[in-house]
């Protein structure tokens, strides 16, 4: 209806999870009357953002004030924020507040807009000149464009689509199992496999089942004990899946990265970074370990390039363009926006190995993994003692010779 001012708590629904709870023919209308309008991979909650934006270009609207969870700041759903802002304005906003209702704790935003004619910017409390479309007012991080440099050098590890992993103990019968009819053994297609706690916390020491990108299926099956074992645990759960290609090839991983894979043939060892994290970390794992998709990898294996990834302008960089998650509000790291935008010294790969400035920082770097696996893994050290020290907590007590390092 046309109204003076429309406020209102429009529904939450993560865009993942439209089809599942709202149901394919629901999802398909809504995709093609916002056409266009609204990407695809957004929030069920910026369609409420995107109509009340309508209204008020057509002038049955004069202002409107919604809340959505804060990610509605980042990623797809900012596209509608930009939309707001190209044909009217925000005038005030509240970037990322806590929200606990009948139990739920979630991060919200608040966002009051018009057709930009209100004079005054009011952001998370404060007057301020301008509110950018990721809800700041200081320099518009929202423009950074990738640069070409830095294609092709981090990627979202694998996407397993499957209970694939599997502990050390069955890992083992399989390696120790005899030499398959095709002569290979099992060790071709059973390799260790990290996440994000294995970063943040210890290493766990799983495995995982993978039979890379295109093997087919009478190709995977001599491989006699991790094929059945897919067979009894993984089919059955693909079969359920409403994608055709997921339940077709069934035995092979729904997102095997193959630009990853090919990218880590180059180098012996790669860098790994959580997903989500509370401190951004960065930590060499062995090529051989496949990184799970609440990773990101580096195609680099060298200290300078490190040293260069746990610089603290990289860091802050990571931090005004990542989006946030959860109800512990951590930063959530992606190759496009945070990586894939920042300006290193030179551009990657054309490194002047022999400039004092690249060499002091491969050693700086050096200094510091040396320094964090002696505190990580002392000698002596009992297993309880151990269990404790994980990168979260050195970074949350932050002792002096972090800070120095």
């Amino acid at each position: 209806p046309e109204a003076d001012v429309i406020i209102g708590n429009p529904p939450f629904l993560g865009g993942k999870r439209m089809r599942t709870e709202l149901g394919d023919r629901y999802v398909d209308s809504l995709f093609a009357l916002y056409e266009g309008r609204v990407p695809h991979e957004a929030d069920l909650v910026s369609y409420w953002f995107e109509r009340a934006r309508d209204h008020i270009e057509r002038g049955k609207l004069g202002r409107a004030g919604l809340l959505a969870t804060q990610a509605i700041r980042a990623g797809a759903n900012r596209a509608i924020l930009r939309k707001i802002k190209n044909s009217g304005d925000m005038f005030v906003a509240w970037s990322d507040r806590p929200w606990i209702l009948e139990g739920a704790a979630v991060r919200v935003s608040l966002i009051g807009f018009d057709d930009g004619t209100e004079p005054t910017r009011v952001l998370d409390g404060q007057p301020v000149k301008n509110i950018n479309a990721d809800l700041t007012s200081s320099l518009d991080l929202t423009v950074a464009r990738r640069l070409e440099e830095n294609r092709d050098i981090c990627f979202m590890g694998d996407t397993k689509g499957g209970p694939f992993e599997i502990t050390a103990d069955i890992a083992r019968n399989m390696l120790q199992a005899p030499v398959n009819p095709n002569g290979r053994p099992n060790l071709d297609v059973v390799r260790p496999w990290i996440n994000g706690s294995d970063i943040t916390g210890r290493a766990r020491g799983m495995w995982i089942i993978d039979f890379g990108v295109g093997m087919a299926e009478n190709a995977a099956a001599v491989y006699e004990s991790p094929f059945e074992h897919v067979l009894r645990y993984v089919k059955p759960m693909r079969m359920t899946n409403k994608r055709a290609a997921y339940r077709a090839r069934w035995w092979i991983h729904v997102e095997p990265r193959p630009a990853m894979r090919q990218a880590l043939d180059r180098v012996s060892r790669y860098i790994a970074t959580p997903r989500v994290a509370r401190h951004r970390v960065f930590e060499f794992w062995d090529v051989r370990i496949l990184p799970d998709s609440r990773l990101y990898v580096f195609a680099r294996d060298d200290h300078y390039f490190f040293g260069l990834l746990h610089s603290r302008p990289h860091e802050v960089w990571s931090l005004a363009t990542s989006s946030r998650h959860g109800v512990g509000n951590d930063p959530t790291y992606n190759n496009t926006t945070c990586f894939e935008t920042f300006p290193f010294p030179w551009p990657p790969g054309q490194e002047p190995t022999d400039d004092p400035r690249v060499q002091a920082i491969a050693r700086a770097a050096r200094e510091l993994v040396e320094k964090r696996d002696a505190w990580l893994n002392p000698s002596g050290a009992t297993e309880k003692e151990l269990k404790s020290r994980t990168l979260t907590n050195l970074y949350n007590r932050r002792p002096t010779w972090l800070d120095l390092a």
